[in-house]
């Protein structure tokens, strides 16, 4: 370059070089200017238009689709609401600058102010695209459905042509992966030295990051998608499924566990994870067991129901049992079967529908322990060769993906299944407390009306007392009486191959363990037994896996399994003696002088009759079946070929034959039984 003197103008030829090399940076400057204002109005127009389509799907089209299910509208037009709520007030914000330079500094802080929401709200979108257009494909081959959506797409926007549904829902997904190349347009054409400059680079940045966010989301939300289904597979299609593949996996996972469980390599901790986990399985067993027990309430519920004292005659003359039986009719119709009606809708069914959505989670937690052994294998590889397969990266990334997912799902899932578990519960104790105030409003009524209603609760509760001790009395008199003439327990004759089993069983475990089924048992779950009434089973453990004691672990002689506790009672094996007390031996009975009653029992004479001692099943029409403690005529002590074993009665209006053994006599008391006083007579004090 040359140079000048002070004070010396320069050249005509120099002054126009530089003059020219002026006028093209101007010309530059100004032309990216243009581009600078073009890109920005491209954003703020393209984003208005847009919005109109959002309002456009999210409002009209969808109040017109009546004809789809909810639930399926749900899926289609996904959180379409969200994203309208956020785009509005971003595109408000745009609108809002008053000059071509404040706009793009807004811009820029608009983007950066937005980032978080604008990601949460579209990676949910953007995951469940393909659910809607899989959906919208379905509806397709119904051409009435087709047509019907066609034709609204078609009325409210024209410009969707054959595209129908799909031209709109693809919109958002569209748009959030334009936002980086509309800022990075913008930014290229202005200048790095403008005050909007920074902005718009953070800008851009930042709206790439929610991008590779959002296609992170939607990867991690396929992997679970892929192995949180539950498939219902019979034993030939999981044997279809094996082939050497999947058999390699399945050993160098074992290989690996083998190895970590015999110290030879270190297992990967991870305290984060695990914490979840743990609350995982502590709300999972909550709930399930919680599912069990009103499972059970329910049961018992409807046994109860069955249970009418309404609609039997009592045989008793009187207002007051009028006023009973309306009382438990009214209950019975009305308050209990309402009150079982909505424990079933608003605390069993939110429980099946709880205990569902976990299922996913399991799924995806086992299946992240096969994914981290696999994990395992190829870090050590890594770490040996430094070089690892295409399809052992994929394999790695695919733990990494399970695993963040879960770190960041399972805190927000443990805490939505805990508030829905803890409201369940809450529902639960307001529906106890609103059954316990209709029981109370409807029975005092009916309490005033009868004959001790006038008595204080205590001299009440005192004259329930006196009276059902002096009939406490009569009931153990009676029950000394029939235990001092009751014979050695004995029991029904059973078949041969039933006493070779009961005889292995004792010789195995022993008399003390040995219990009888006194029901019916129909087995309903993993491990559970169907036993028939009268068989003889050996009491392995009294409790089940969980410690539940209701479920007992027995051995039927050739099954083991688990049966309820309360329809088992011990078996009496019986030695091979004759009873010293049989009604068909012709022996004179003599029973010992009873203890003396208290003294507030009343004396009770007497009376000699014969019972059946126990049941009994008639086994052909020669026979009649007894139950125990049931009164019987002995019209002959013995059969007609003279053997005293069996016995001719009559019950109930029927004739047979019975095991003479299985009758006993026992004193009958005069008639007995426990009745208020008169209400005019004060309460007596023990």
């Amino acid at each position: 370059m040359a140079s000048y003197q002070e004070g010396e103008p320069p050249s005509p030829g120099e002054s126009s070089g530089d003059e020219s090399q002026g006028d093209g940076a101007i010309r530059i400057l100004e032309k990216m200017k243009q581009n600078q204002r073009l890109a920005a109005a491209e954003l703020v127009s393209t984003e208005a238009k847009y919005m109109h389509y959002l309002q456009l799907c999210a409002s009209d089209i969808r109040s017109q689709l009546r004809e789809l299910p909810e639930e399926d509208l749900d899926v289609i037009f996904s959180n379409i609401n969200d994203i309208v709520k956020v785009n509005s007030r971003f595109l408000k914000g745009l609108e809002e600058a008053k000059s071509e330079e404040e706009q793009l500094f807004l811009l820029g802080n608009l983007f950066l102010e937005f980032q978080e929401e604008m990601e949460s709200t579209y990676k949910v979108y953007c995951a469940s695209y393909n659910q809607a257009l899989a959906v919208v494909e379905s509806y397709k081959k119904v051409p009435t459905i087709q047509k019907a959506i066609q034709d609204v797409i078609t009325a409210v926007v024209p410009q969707a042509g054959a595209s129908g549904l799909t031209f709109l829902l693809v919109m958002p997904v569209q748009r959030v992966t334009r936002y980086p190349l509309l800022l990075q347009k913008i930014l290229e054409n202005t200048p790095p030295d403008d005050h909007a400059y920074e902005a718009l680079q953070r800008a851009t940045r930042a709206m790439q990051e929610v991008n590779s966010n959002i296609n992170e989301y939607k990867r991690c939300k396929e992997i679970a998608t892929k192995y949180s289904k539950l498939e219902h597979l019979t034993v030939r299609e999981r044997l279809a499924r094996i082939n050497t593949h999947s058999i390699s996996k399945k050993t160098l996972r074992l290989s690996q566990l083998f190895k970590q469980e015999a110290g030879i390599v270190t297992r990967t901790e991870d305290r984060e994870f695990d914490d979840l986990e743990e609350k995982f399985h502590w709300v999972a067993l909550c709930v399930n067991e919680l599912k069990s027990n009103v499972a059970s309430y329910l049961e018992n519920l409807e046994t109860f129901l069955r249970i009418k004292p309404h609609e039997c005659d009592l045989e008793m003359e009187g207002g007051a049992v009028q006023q009973y039986c309306c009382l438990t009719r009214s209950l019975h119709l009305l308050v209990f079967l309402e009150f079982k009606q909505r424990l079933e809708r608003l605390v069993y069914h939110p429980l099946g529908h709880l205990s569902k959505a976990l299922l996913g989670p399991q799924n995806l937690i086992k299946k992240r322990l096969d994914k981290l052994l696999d994990f395992e294998r190829i870090e050590e590889k890594l770490a040996e060769m430094g070089s690892m397969t295409y399809e052992e990266e994929a394999t790695r990334h695919t733990y990494q993906a399970l695993n963040s997912l879960l770190v960041s799902e399972l805190p927000r899932f443990n805490q939505v299944a805990t508030q829905w578990l803890g409201q369940i519960l809450h529902t639960l104790m307001a529906l106890q407390r609103d059954l316990a105030q209709q029981v109370l409003q409807r029975a005092e009524g009916e309490l005033a009306q009868l004959p001790h209603s006038h008595v204080s609760e205590s001299d009440f509760r005192k004259l329930v007392e006196d009276t059902l001790g002096k009939t406490s009395a009569q009931l153990h008199s009676f029950r000394q009486s029939f235990e001092k003439v009751l014979p050695v327990p004995i029991t029904q004759p059973l078949q041969p191959a039933a006493e070779r089993q009961v005889q292995a069983l004792l010789s195995k475990y022993g008399p003390s363990k040995l219990y009888q089924v006194t029901s019916n048992i129909s087995g309903s779950g993993n491990l559970a037994l169907t036993l028939q009434r009268g068989q003889i089973v050996a009491l392995l453990q009294d409790r089940d896996t969980k410690g539940n004691t209701s479920r007992w672990l027995v051995d039927t002689g050739g099954y083991r399994g688990y049966v309820p506790a309360g329809k088992l009672e011990p078996y009496q094996v019986v030695p091979p003696e004759e009873p010293s007390m049989q009604a068909g031996s012709g022996d004179s009975f003599r029973f010992p002088p009873a203890e003396a009653p208290r003294a507030s029992a009343r004396t009770v004479t007497p009376v000699f009759q014969v019972v059946a001692a126990y049941p009994f099943a008639a086994r052909s029409s020669h026979e009649v079946s007894l139950q125990a403690g049931q009164p019987v005529t002995v019209l002959e002590r013995q059969d007609k070929k003279g053997n005293p074993e069996w016995s001719l009665v009559e019950v109930n209006g029927q004739r047979g034959y019975v095991p003479s053994n299985f009758l006993v006599h026992i004193p009958s008391p005069a008639p007995w039984g426990w009745s208020l006083p008169p209400c005019n007579s004060p309460p007596s004090h023990m």
